[in-house]
């Protein structure tokens, strides 16, 4: 029986963490009402704690816990332990971490989505208007892609990373206290560098979070355009924002509503690139010509910082499709709706024009 009690416990583990799953499935509104605040609150406090540490605290943890399981496979050789038992263990503490986790952030995934929290309409939308997003993207980016700075061949050169993380937070503050979009109140503390960042790199990942310790990092290889959106949208990750078409929706967001322009151009020239990738996906099946009218009237320097991105991601799109759903919708209900409605002269009953006195 001794030999067994790892894999019973990281078995009752497994299965109360299935159970929460289940539960939290089958009652998300009563998730969506309770569980954002008591993880934003928890995540605020984790951040705030591990502030003053520049590293990534759960790497530092990783190490360890591999030291302490390579420790005692040396001992289990020295001393002859039975190898089944202690792989029953090593079971045991890896359930306990995923129990950890899920329980503490995991449950995110079934608060409900980021369009009902902003209050936006998913509309149904066809190629055109998908062009017409698209189109509205490239303009706003070509807009910004001459305003930020650049050196002599035309690359970008945005503020350092710590000079970044700290502005990273502007956008959201600006959600939160001025349009009263409590969804994306969260901690504020500034993400950190990502540590292994070649490892990272070479699969095209901007950024991690890791909600044990509270920690949003971002790459500090990945490219200079992409650096800002990586920040809010791990940032947005932090606050529970899990989905990978909310984050990055809410990064869109944030970047859109910051103050410096290397946000603003980051965040639309992102967005840009998920759109114009669906287009690129639906251009395969309708053979519309839609990506190339929106490509042709790309300046040379977004035509250049998309190459960039290009490099870094390859073909690696990150959910541009679900994201680009709601990039749409928003075009949609932000632009488009409120281009069309027609204001009216204010009612003067003393104005002839507006009343009838043939009677």
């Amino acid at each position: 029986m001794k030999y067994i009690r790892g894999y019973l416990t990281a078995a009752i583990l497994a299965v109360f963490t299935l159970a929460l799953r289940a539960f939290a499935r089958s009652h998300s509104a009563l998730v969506d009402m309770v569980y954002p605040y008591v993880i934003r609150m928890a995540q605020n406090y984790l951040a705030d704690w591990n502030s003053g540490v520049s590293v990534c605290l759960w790497q530092v943890l990783l190490i360890f816990m591999l030291l302490i399981v390579l420790a005692t496979l040396v001992l289990l050789l020295i001393f002859k332990w039975n190898p089944i038992r202690w792989f029953g263990w090593v079971c045991t503490a890896v359930a306990i971490v995923v129990f950890v986790n899920f329980g503490v952030f995991g449950l995110s995934d079934f608060s409900g989505p980021l369009s009902e929290d902003i209050r936006l309409t998913e509309t149904d939308w066809t190629i055109e208007r998908l062009e017409d997003a698209a189109a509205y993207y490239r303009d706003q980016a070509n807009a910004l892609a001459d305003q930020v700075p650049r050196d002599h061949k035309g690359n970008v050169v945005f503020d350092d990373f710590d000079t970044l993380a700290a502005q990273a937070p502007l956008g959201f503050e600006t959600l939160v206290y001025e349009q009263s979009l409590s969804v994306f109140a969260g901690s504020f503390q500034p993400v950190k560098k990502l540590g292994w960042a070649s490892r990272y790199t070479a699969q095209g990942v901007t950024g991690v979070t890791v909600p044990i310790t509270g920690e949003a990092a971002v790459n500090p290889q990945a490219p200079a355009v992409p650096s800002p959106y990586a920040m809010c949208q791990q940032m947005a990750r932090r606050a529970g924002i899990t989905i990978d078409q909310d984050a990055s929706l809410a990064a869109y967001l944030a970047c859109r509503e910051n103050p410096s322009v290397q946000f603003q151009y980051s965040g639309m020239l992102m967005s840009y690139r998920a759109c114009l990738n669906a287009v690129a996906e639906l251009e395969a099946i309708t053979a519309s010509g839609a990506y190339k009218r929106v490509t042709a009237l790309e300046s040379e320097n977004l035509q250049q910082d998309m190459r960039a991105c290009q490099t870094f991601f390859g073909n690696r799109k990150q959910a541009d499709a679900t994201v680009c759903d709601l990039l749409t919708s928003w075009y949609i209900q932000e632009i488009v709706l409120p281009s069309t409605i027609v204001e009216q002269d204010k009612f003067d009953p003393m104005d002839k024009t507006q009343v009838d006195v043939t009677n």
